[in-house]
């Protein structure tokens, strides 16, 4: 009788054991194929495997994080989200990959909430560091200096120099007297970093020395302008504006700075602060070079060029408000009032070799008075300064102009092996090659700058050049 009882039971429990070796077998077969799938690359694939997986092995929290980092890949965010959250342990890189996942998301508030949450499990300088550029992009410049702090002291090594020179920069304009040893540091860790670092420092030491609040922000934010960080120049215009909303030079240099920033986006931006400023001062230089370059932008040439024919009456000795107002001539196509404008600048400044290369390269680029006048003006800067790149650029590009192609090629080559960096050489050599027919080296020179500038303006005329010549 008992016997009879227990073989149902038996039936029922081989039953259920054999359920459960199949999908433990199932499972671990998922597990299996979410690898081969994510070793490939194929990640929605291995996604929906670790998912598959991980509803039979509900114990084991990383498949889910697995899954969730598998539909990160796949730029999947919101498929990310819906996994890493479906399991109460994450490790340090799940933590990140669900603040990424938000921030791609457009929702910075879950972002950073999810890096603090993952903070108090893992203190990390992985962790800051995300903390930190997500500040920065919410430009909350205090939240951000005191993430990078935080980096810094959970760093054992410490020898991370963007985040030396990032945080020297914050300190600048939150604190100036705490920057220069934060770049100093990142200048000894990076010798990338030494130019703008000296640059920063030297601002910083100037601003010491002015005894107007105002002016010394102003001072600190044309230094981080020259280092192309227009977002932190702002905070520091700003601030000087703060000190003193009379400034006409912080107005000016704030238009400016939303300019930088906004040059694509929107073409009347900084216009407002232009205005005032000028409605502060408007005898200032300063601020009638940059309404100048603000109008050159805008492709206004006649307000440009009466901008800086103001900006010369007021300070009628420098050389650099005649090359603009040459330049504005030129933009309105009278060749000849350019022409008189650029050799008044050499006037103003006859040992300056700059002025005299721009008086050649006008010549050249423009084929006037190419032997009377441009020839010797790049010979007088060349002659001034035989080893600034500039120079002998403008001397070859004469000399490639006038049809001294021998001259023009020993000229530029020599710029080009001298300074490898200085790509306008490069390319007035490539087209020296090109008028001489050896297109082969004038496509190598063309291909050198085009992967050394990309993006740049040079790699853009590289790639110009190429597309016409070597389609």
């Amino acid at each position: 009788m008992l016997h009879k009882i227990a073989r149902p039971f038996y039936v029922v429990a081989a039953l259920f054991a054999a359920i459960f070796l199949a999908m433990f077998l199932f499972g671990a077969f998922a597990i299996r194929r979410a690898e081969d799938a994510f070793s490939a690359r194929r990640y929605a694939a291995a996604a929906q495997s670790f998912e598959q997986a991980a509803n039979i092995f509900f114990w084991r929290n990383e498949l889910w994080e697995r899954a969730g980092l598998a539909s990160a890949l796949n730029e999947d965010p919101q498929k990310a989200i819906e996994y890493l959250q479906r399991t109460s342990v994450l490790s340090e890189d799940g933590w990140i990959v669900l603040a990424e996942s938000h921030l791609s998301l457009g929702n910075p508030d879950a972002g950073i909430q999810t890096i603090e949450q993952g903070l108090r499990e893992y203190p990390s300088p992985k962790l800051t560091s995300l903390l930190a550029s997500t500040h920065r992009r919410q430009k909350n410049w205090n939240a951000e200096r005191d993430a990078l702090q935080n980096q810094l002291a959970l760093d054992s090594k410490q020898e991370d120099a963007y985040t030396y020179y990032r945080l020297g920069l914050l300190l600048a304009v939150l604190d100036p007297h705490q920057s220069p040893p934060h770049l100093l540091r990142a200048s000894a860790l990076d010798p990338e970093t030494d130019s703008a670092a000296q640059t920063l420092i030297f601002a910083l030491n100037v601003s010491d020395t002015l005894p107007d609040e105002s002016q010394r922000k102003v001072t600190i934010g044309r230094a981080l302008g020259l280092v192309n960080e227009w977002d932190l120049s702002i905070a520091a215009f700003e601030d000087a504006i703060e000190s003193d909303a009379e400034n006409a030079e912080a107005w000016a240099w704030l238009g400016e700075a939303k300019q930088q920033i906004a040059l694509s986006a929107s073409k009347g931006e900084g216009s407002v602060e232009l205005d005032r400023a000028l409605l502060l001062d408007h005898t200032s230089v300063t601020v009638r070079a940059l309404r100048g370059l603000y109008w050159r932008r805008q492709e206004e040439y006649p307000q440009m060029l009466a901008e800086y024919l103001l900006a010369a009456e007021y300070d009628p000795q420098n050389p650099a408000w005649q090359v603009e107002i040459g330049n504005a001539h030129l933009k309105l196509g009278d060749l000849v009032s350019a022409l008189a404008a650029f050799q008044y600048a050499t006037e103003l400044a006859p040992t300056d070799p700059t002025y005299w290369s721009l008086l050649g390269m006008f010549c050249a680029e423009n084929s006037v008075h190419l032997e009377d006048i441009g020839l010797p003006a790049a010979e007088k800067a060349a002659q001034l300064a035989p080893d600034d790149p500039s120079a002998l650029d403008s001397l070859g590009w004469v000399y490639l102009s006038s049809g001294r192609y021998a001259n023009a090629e020993k000229i530029l080559s020599d710029a080009s092996n001298r300074f490898p960096g200085f790509l306008s050489a490069h390319i007035h050599l490539a087209m020296t090659y090109l008028a001489q027919g050896n297109r082969s080296a004038a496509r190598n020179k063309l291909l050198y700058v085009l992967n050394a500038d990309r993006d740049g303006v040079y790699g853009k005329e590289a790639g110009r050049l190429l597309q016409q010549y070597f389609p």
